[in-house]
């Protein structure tokens, strides 16, 4: 009778191992891996410079970090980083309750908009970074 129960409660766990949560677990550097529905950590994309972003395609992604240091009407605002300024269009949802005055640096993504006479920067997601 014991070595039936000892059998099965071996096989329990086993099969508890086998089909259980994974459990997260910390690595070398403090991050957390193998955490079930986690994501990517790790570097995100490569900052672009306002310079570079004048002279790429339209539609084309972008990732800028500087400032917002002027308000020009409606959802417009002119975005200055250490290269030059760019035009850029936010929506109010995309604020999401954010403060940013002109000497909070931020980091947003967006897709460049052309026209024939202007450049500016279509913002999907704006954020204040520390």
């Amino acid at each position: 009778m014991r070595k039936s129960f000892f059998f099965l409660v071996v096989s329990l766990v086993a099969i508890g191992a086998l089909f259980g949560q994974p459990q997260a677990q910390v690595g070398s550097r403090g991050d957390v891996v193998g955490q079930p529905g986690g994501g990517f950590s790790g570097p995100s994309e490569a900052f672009t410079t306002v310079d570079r972003a004048l002279k790429l395609p339209d539609n084309a992604s972008v990732v800028l970090k500087g400032h917002i240091i002027r308000h020009l009407g409606k959802d417009r605002y002119i975005f200055r980083d250490e290269t030059g300024e760019i035009n850029v269009d936010i929506d109010s949802d995309k604020w999401r309750g954010q403060l940013v005055k002109p000497e909070v640096t931020v980091e947003i993504k967006g897709e460049i908009d052309k026209d024939r006479n202007n450049v500016e920067v279509e913002v999907d997601q704006i954020t204040i970074i520390e």
